[in-house]
């Protein structure tokens, strides 16, 4: 077996098998009885949906969005814009707040000419 960074060495013929039962070494539960992660969940879960529709639309149709598409699309959006609506009041803020604040975090970066590049901090 190869050593590998960490405590547990890693076969250099490495199963899925394997894998799982190694992985769980790194696992620990951890407690999600708190309001913010259905919201988040369900964010996360039809943001996934918005892509995978505009990743068929380019597998499928060249990248042409039709009427029907953009129809499909704007209920998926819908269904965003509810989550993060929802994981904003349970973080007491409003969509209001937030959308101020972007706009003021990406116009900031712009006027320093660092609205590309990456990190947070920018």
């Amino acid at each position: 077996m190869a050593a590998s960074k960490g405590s547990a060495p890693i076969p250099p013929d490495l199963d899925l098998d394997t894998y799982q039962r190694l992985s769980r070494r790194t696992w620990h539960r951890v407690h999600t009885d708190h309001p913010v992660v259905y919201p988040t969940l369900g964010l996360v879960n039809e943001a996934g949906e918005v892509a995978g529709k505009v990743k068929k639309i380019f597998r499928d149709k060249g990248g042409r969005i039709g009427p029907e598409d953009r129809e499909a699309l704007k209920g998926e959006l819908g269904d965003v814009l509810w989550y993060l609506a929802q994981l904003c009041t349970e973080l007491d803020l409003s969509l209001q707040e937030v959308a101020a604040h972007n706009l003021r975090k990406l116009f900031d970066r712009l006027e320093r000419g660092v609205i590309r590049g990456e990190g947070d901090s920018r």
